[in-house]
């Protein structure tokens, strides 16, 4: 193949987006995420980050990380196991594992990365992974990258998940694996239940808990406080850059575990550390969340029922789900693509989830009303959406 053939082949297919004169991926912005947004002289509401709490323009978090810059400076400029481990990202990792109620943590510059690499430390060719159909693509790179055989369970359908375990005796070590909250339309795996049948048929959960931790949980701790699961006995994963509003990822667990992926998981041996300064965001925004997650969890609730009910009044069809996160029903690619210029015309910012990230014809435009929204910016929100012609 020519240089120029191979070139040409890579070309990515935007006839919709040219078709109706709109991208609604890459938007430049001339601003931070504070609930509202800047794209070039104009402002928009945004509905698309996933700044559930608000705390990504947070003044006491944005103090703290200004003093550490000038202490720690920008980065380590090297990889914890070589360059040293510095005190405060100790401190972060044992109150990371306080907090989701586990008994080590270890962090990655992303989730991403935390996904990709926990199984290819953990798992074999002799072992068996079963995932939810719908887990997240990073779940799914890390799974294909372990070379063992795996088998995928019908979404949250815990009788086709024991079905494929009754046929599984065989295999050395067996994982089960799920997101908490899934991000496309806000349903919640019932991890409890999932947690239950890892100890009957010897297998170990693996959770990423991303769109769960600060969000869900009588105290924003996730999924394993949401439905009083004690003792977890799996392999936690989440973001640090949702509700958290910061970069990084998370795994956490047995003490083992972690101080195995310290000397074997690539992912974190050779990645640069998280610097410094989100390091001590990260431990300020901890001590936020376990002050006032009650006050930012109502604002956040009481702003995604006040859309809900405008959206079905003007007829939208949406998913049933019991996370803080709306999603619309839209079909198509087209169909989703045009609901997102719609909003984007009356100057809101939305995320469109088209194949490949979801399958054909199942298209969904997703809202996150955070709480850094508050109640006047609501207001004309619910002004804007009923302006919006919901899809036939």
């Amino acid at each position: 193949m020519k240089a120029s053939e191979f070139y040409n082949s890579l070309k990515i297919d935007k006839s919709i987006a040219e078709k109706l004169n709109f991208n609604p991926y890459y938007i430049n912005l001339n601003s931070g995420i504070s609930g509202i947004v800047r794209i070039g002289q104009e402002y928009y509401y945004d509905l698309a980050s996933n700044n559930y709490l608000g705390l990504s323009s947070d003044k006491r978090i944005i103090e703290v990380m200004q003093e550490s810059l000038f202490k720690y400076g920008t980065s380590m400029c090297g990889t914890p196991i070589a360059t040293g481990y510095l005190d405060k990202l100790n401190e972060l990792e044992k109150r990371l594992a306080s907090f989701i109620g586990l008994q080590d943590a270890i962090i990655f510059p992303s989730c991403y990365q935390a996904n990709t690499g926990v199984f290819s430390s953990m798992a074999s060719k002799d072992d068996l992974i079963l995932v939810d159909h719908y887990a997240h693509s990073s779940l799914l790179q890390g799974i294909r990258s372990a070379g063992c055989k795996i088998k995928p369970f019908l979404h949250n359908n815990m009788n086709h998940l024991i079905k494929n375990l009754e046929k599984s005796s065989h295999f050395r070590k067996k994982f089960i694996v799920t997101e908490s909250v899934f991000s496309t339309e806000g349903t919640i795996a019932p991890m409890d239940e999932i947690s239950n049948i890892c100890k009957h048929y010897d297998a170990i959960p693996v959770l990423d808990d991303s769109h769960g931790i600060g969000v869900i949980g009588k105290t924003g701790r996730g999924i394993l406080e949401k439905q009083n699961i004690l003792n977890f006995e799996g392999i936690y994963t989440a973001s640090l850059g949702k509700a958290l509003a910061n970069i990084g990822g998370v795994i956490a667990g047995n003490s083992n575990l972690i101080d195995n992926l310290r000397y074997s998981c690539g992912n974190f041996i050779y990645s640069t550390a998280i610097p410094p300064v989100m390091i001590c965001g990260l431990l300020k925004t901890i001590e936020i969340l376990e002050n006032e997650f009650t006050f930012l969890n109502l604002r956040l609730l009481n702003n995604k029922q006040k859309i809900i009910n405008t959206l079905t009044s003007r007829g939208f069809k949406l998913h049933n789900g019991e996370a803080p996160i709306i999603s619309i029903k839209c079909g198509s690619a087209e169909n989703t693509i045009y609901s997102a210029r719609q909003f984007f015309e009356n100057r809101m910012l939305t995320t469109p989830f088209i194949p490949p990230s979801i399958p054909q014809n199942q298209g969904v435009l997703r809202l996150i009303p955070g709480a850094g929204l508050k109640e006047n910016d609501i207001t004309e929100i619910v002004k804007a959406i009923n302006k919006i012609q919901a899809l036939k």
